[in-house]
């Protein structure tokens, strides 16, 4: 019996919205974000991502796929990400999601309610 291979986020992002609907799929996101995040300073520092990236099975990148990770969603150019930043970055990775991100943006924007982020 051959060896299926793992699934890679660009998989399981697209399955997550599906299955979780554009609220869902924010929360989830909000929920990411919080455990990268350096608690002191409220966003995903090098540091933050280091220290907190096996939890999300993160644990064989190395510093420079880390930083290169940073690099690529610092949207700013502050060298760490924010909230917003993480969730395009999250979007970006995934282009299946991309096509379906308005959908589900203008879903969840319809809801109004961000407290679920915060």
């Amino acid at each position: 019996m051959a060896a299926q291979a793992p699934l890679s986020f660009e998989d399981l992002l697209p399955l997550m919205a599906e299955k979780l609907g554009g609220e869902g799929l924010i929360r989830e996101l909000c929920n990411g974000f919080r455990l990268l995040t350096d608690a002191d300073k409220g966003v995903i520092t090098f540091d933050s991502l280091k220290n907190n990236s096996g939890i999300l099975g993160l644990q064989e990148l190395t510093d420079d796929d880390l930083r290169n990770m940073l690099k690529e969603g610092d949207l700013d150019g502050d060298g760490v990400l924010n909230q917003m930043e993480f969730c395009v970055l999250m979007f970006r990775l995934s282009p299946e999601l991309m096509q379906q991100s308005e959908m589900l943006l203008e879903e969840a924007l319809s809801q109004q309610d961000f407290s679920f982020c915060f």
